[in-house]
């Protein structure tokens, strides 16, 4: 896997590239948006609690398809607010903090009116990559 971050237009915002480019024959994993349910059944009012759990969830999911963080080549993320940009991208810095520079994801944040109940804030879904 391959960043593409052209030196010609203007940086990422944040730790993220603009583009990824996949070898020939690699397995992909796409996973289902994960909201901040935690297994107990709690919401956690925090965006940042909140996008902790959605990524916790994406790594369990990557592990039962041999994947780790690392093979993440996209990135999508929905807020309900402008505020709660902040907390997931503290949660979203953390969750790649050990992705090497050179193999980070492309992503989008976008934000939207609501999810499926008022108390979600945050909801992720990711495509990841690997041999």
């Amino acid at each position: 896997m391959k960043s593409l971050v052209p030196p010609s237009i203007s940086p990422p915002f944040a730790r993220y590239a603009h583009g990824v480019e996949l070898p020939p024959g690699q397995r992909v994993i796409r996973t289902s948006g994960q909201l901040g349910l935690a297994a107990d059944g709690t919401i956690p009012g925090d965006p940042f609690d909140q996008a902790q759990i959605c990524f916790g969830n994406i790594a369990v999911i990557l592990a039962s398809g041999g994947m780790s963080p690392s093979d993440i080549f996209h990135l999508s993320a929905y807020v309900t607010d402008r505020a709660h940009m902040q907390g997931y991208m503290a949660a979203r810095d953390h969750f790649l903090a050990a992705t090497p520079g050179d193999r980070l994801p492309s992503s989008t944040l976008v934000i939207v009116s609501g999810f499926t109940r008022p108390e979600f804030k945050v909801e992720i879904e990711v495509w990841a990559s690997a041999p």
